[in-house]
């Protein structure tokens, strides 16, 4: 039995074999990792420099926007270093870190996107009392509550992870750290232990999902009742862009991590977890200015900035 403290490194799983796909694969996830960082980077810069946009809504959305850029760089680059020098191990302290600042994240996007939709919910349904209830110290608390959760619970993972022998190996059948493809190798008595801790995560997030679902059903229930066209389309717009968000990461989070074992195979599993952990925080700065005329108005005044000052 190989126990998990004598170990030095992990094996991922590589994405081709084939020098030629290795490196098709180096030029997808550096162009989405180019993408992420310059789409997150302009909406924090925005939100950031325009006094305008300096309100719970565009705090909590600057908030999840340094969470990406912190979730995609702690995934991405390792996999691409991989791809290019054709290697598969990590470090053991290095998978450590990987694994608790990911399931930070995780835990931190699903409290921020709950925070998110009571904001909107506020924001639409009690408008009149939208800066009593969402004033700049409770948005603040809000939001370092959701940090803090985050960290307390991946903290917990990650040290019930790591404690755990391993009877089967160090080979990780994912392209980054992931709690379920740790365990695989694990030894048997121990693994219900995490498997428990997983369960009532599931759950935590069931519950900020029924809470975002019963926010929104609230929600369309008083647009609809707004008499004004106009009104429609503003409130739609300012909430539209947030459900798209909550839609991509928590629909292929839950897929991932509770889909049947008899559709699990390695080439799936790797596909979920590009969707759960690579496209959300390229796309969601996209997503977010899309249809928000406001942080569009920020970007390209910022743009126009830097192209005078260039000139």
């Amino acid at each position: 039995m190989s126990n998990s403290s004598s170990l030095n490194k992990f094996l991922l799983l590589a994405f081709a074999d084939t020098r030629e796909l290795q490196l098709l694969h180096f030029s997808l996830f550096l162009g989405m990792y180019l993408a992420a960082l310059l789409g997150n980077g302009l909406v924090i810069t925005a939100v950031a420099c325009d006094h305008h946009l300096h309100t719970p809504m565009y705090f909590l959305l600057l908030s999840l926007s340094v969470l990406d850029l912190g979730s995609i760089s702690t995934t991405v680059p390792k996999s691409m270093a991989n791809s290019l020098w054709n290697t598969r191990s990590i470090s053991y302290s290095g998978c450590a870190a990987q694994l608790f600042l990911f399931f930070f994240s995780v835990g931190v996007e699903c409290s921020l996107l709950t925070v998110m939709a009571y904001d909107c919910y506020v924001a639409i349904c009690k408008p009149l009392q939208y800066w009593t209830i969402m004033d700049s110290r409770v948005c603040v608390r809000m939001a370092a509550a959701s940090w803090a959760s985050g960290f307390l619970n991946a903290l917990l993972h990650t040290g019930n992870t790591f404690s755990i022998p391993l009877c089967q190996g160090n080979t990780v059948d994912q392209f980054f750290c992931e709690i379920p493809q740790i365990l695989k190798p694990s030894c048997s008595e121990f693994y219900l232990r995490e498997f428990a801790l997983i369960v009532v995560s599931v759950f935590l997030v069931f519950g900020c999902f029924i809470f975002i679902v019963l926010s929104y059903v609230q929600i369309f229930r008083a647009v609809l009742r707004i008499p004004s066209e106009q009104g429609r389309h503003k409130d739609f717009s300012m909430c539209l862009p947030h459900l798209a968000v909550v839609s991509l990461y928590i629909s292929t989070g839950i897929f991932a991590y509770l889909k049947p074992p008899s559709i699990s195979s390695s080439t799936l599993d790797l596909v979920v977890a590009v969707l759960y952990s690579v496209v959300p925080p390229a796309l969601n700065p996209l997503i977010c200015s899309m249809r928000n005329k406001e942080l569009k108005d920020a970007l390209k005044k910022l743009i126009q900035l830097v192209l005078v000052q260039k000139k």
